[in-house]
C-alpha cells in the first residue's frame, strides 16, 4: 500500500492510502479525489487523469511509453518533464508517499 498526496489545482490536498496493484487513477477514482475525470476508464485514451508530478519524484517513476507520451499531446498544458497520465502509474510500495498535482482542468 502507498500513501499518495494528490494536489488539487487550488492547493487543496488529498491524502491516501491506495492498494498495490491499483493506478494512481484509480487511487483518486476510488477516493472521490476531484480533478481526475479518467474518462476512459484507464485505457490510455483520453488523457484526463493527466497530473503534474513533484519534482521529487518524476527520476523516481517508470519512463513514459510510447503511448502515453502521445496522448499527453492532448492534456491541458502538459510539462515534456513532470505530466504523466495516471492511468499508467501501477501502485507498488516504492510510490510510497508520492505528490502528484492536478492541472487547473482536463481537457
Amino acid at each position: 500500500m502507498a500513501k499518495i498526496t494528490y494536489v488539487e489545482h487550488g492547493g487543496k490536498e488529498h491524502v491516501v492510502d491506495v492498494a498495490n496493484g491499483l493506478t494512481v487513477m484509480e487511487g483518486a477514482r476510488d477516493n472521490g479525489i476531484p480533478g481526475i475525470e479518467a474518462d476512459c476508464g484507464g485505457a490510455c485514451a483520453c488523457s484526463t487523469c493527466h497530473v503534474y508530478v513533484d519534482d521529487a519524484w518524476v527520476d523516481k517513476l517508470p519512463a513514459k511509453d510510447a503511448m502515453e507520451d502521445d496522448m499527453l499531446d492532448f492534456a491541458f498544458k502538459p510539462d515534456p518533464v513532470k505530466s504523466r497520465l495516471t492511468c499508467q502509474l501501477k501502485v507498488s510500495d516504492a510510490l510510497d508517499g508520492l505528490r502528484v498535482q492536478m492541472p487547473e482542468k482536463q481537457i
